[in-house]
């Protein structure tokens, strides 16, 4: 979610699945690098994860849901590529919209919390 306007304290909203599974800001985050990439190679790179890594969060979100996140394209001339499904951009849109919802809901607590931190917990001395 981010920084609160009021503060340097973060909420973060992740969804857990009766399940076991989740989806959460890093999930999505992949996603916004495979839109603006076409890749989960090259989406995974700039997240500091293998292909393997990002392959396998991406097969967890396409298996989550009744519609896939994400459309794969295999090899050819120019190479496989992957592209987020209309779904996918809904669930992230719909996810991004969450986490606003949330911190705007708590921006007067997080305020509260921050002016009541002890002064080492800010970093202050």
């Amino acid at each position: 979610m981010g920084t609160s306007s009021q503060s340097d304290l973060k909420t973060v909203l992740r969804i857990d699945f009766p399940n076991g599974e989740r989806i959460g800001r890093g999930k999505m985050q992949l996603l916004e690098h495979i839109r603006s990439t076409g890749s989960i190679s090259a989406a995974g790179r700039a997240m500091n994860m293998s292909y393997r890594r990002a392959w396998l969060l991406v097969s967890a979100m396409n298996g989550m849901f009744s519609l896939p996140v994400v459309d794969l394209q295999r090899g050819g001339k120019q190479g496989g590529g992957a592209v987020v499904t209309g779904f996918g951009e809904e669930l992230l849109s719909r996810f991004r919209a969450m986490e606003e919802k949330i911190e705007t809901a708590v921006a007067d607590d997080l305020g509260w919390l921050d002016a009541n931190r002890a002064k080492q917990a800010t970093g202050d001395q």
